[in-house]
């Protein structure tokens, strides 16, 4: 399995930048958009056309996570069919919000298919299994696992701490986490800090931790040249010997290769 980064902002994009957005490619070459944020789109094209997606997930329905649905459902419904048409996107995500859930679906461009928040859901090559986060709306992390490799790889979504989230994580080979708060603001309501984060690697034992999810400008005190080493810092501080890494687009990580 391979993830590459197409946004990594928390909230807003910034300086060129897009939010959440990630590419998962399994090793029969099926292309799975996790989030699609703003800019998405853009970012992708730089991989693959966007006509050859197969699936999207989507963990919640904030904007800095689906800002971009729209535009691709427009890119598969307006582009000139006599020159490439596009299969019915199955667009993944939770229907516990009737109103967003309705939305992914577009007749002969996509359909919304609800995931089995309690038991695991099949996507391509993929067994993904969900957890409930710590969040202001309804969101899931995601422990998704490719059936050939064995290769397992966790995203937190959007979320404070709690403890299950470690148990969730165990053993995992990247361990995708949103990090947009520094140390000394723990226990907070929507994100984690760098510090809990770090932690929580360290328990679950993951072979990698990469930081997504980053806040485009820091709170008055950081310093603004050196804001996102500081918080790589900080979170390399409680990790210990596990290999800490920030998500930038572009960067990707082979789950089979990882140092």
């Amino acid at each position: 399995m391979k993830i590459t980064t197409l946004g990594s902002w928390g909230g807003y994009p910034f300086q060129n930048q897009g939010t959440t957005s990630y590419l998962l490619t399994g090793h029969d070459g099926f292309q799975l958009l996790m989030d699609c944020g703003s800019r998405a789109l853009n970012e992708l094209e730089k991989i693959i056309n966007p006509l050859d997606l197969d699936a999207v997930l989507i963990s919640h329905y904030h904007p800095d996570h689906v800002a971009d649905l729209g535009v691709l459902r427009h890119y598969r419904q307006l582009y000139p069919k006599y020159l490439c048409e596009a299969k019915v996107l199955p667009i993944y995500a939770h229907d516990e919000d009737k109103e967003e859930f309705a939305k992914l679906s577009l007749p002969d461009v996509s359909v919304g298919v609800a995931y089995d928040v309690h038991g695991s859901q099949s996507i391509g090559p993929f067994d993904i299994a969900f957890i409930k986060t710590v969040h202001p709306v309804i969101c899931y992390a995601f422990r998704i696992v490719e059936r050939k490799t064995g290769q397992v790889l966790v995203f937190t979504a959007d979320t404070g701490y709690f403890e299950d989230m470690t148990t969730f994580a165990q053993d995992a080979d990247l361990f995708l986490a949103d990090v947009y708060l520094y140390e000394g603001n723990e226990n907070h309501f929507a994100h984690l800090t760098s510090k809990e984060a770090g932690l929580m690697a360290q328990a679950a034992g993951v072979k990698k931790l990469v930081l997504t999810h980053m806040p485009p400008v820091p709170p008055q005190g950081i310093d603004p040249k050196r804001h996102l080493e500081i918080l790589k810092e900080e979170t390399q501080k409680y990790a210990g010997q596990i290999p800490v890494e920030l998500a930038f687009p572009q960067l990707s990580w082979d789950l089979g290769s990882l140092e």
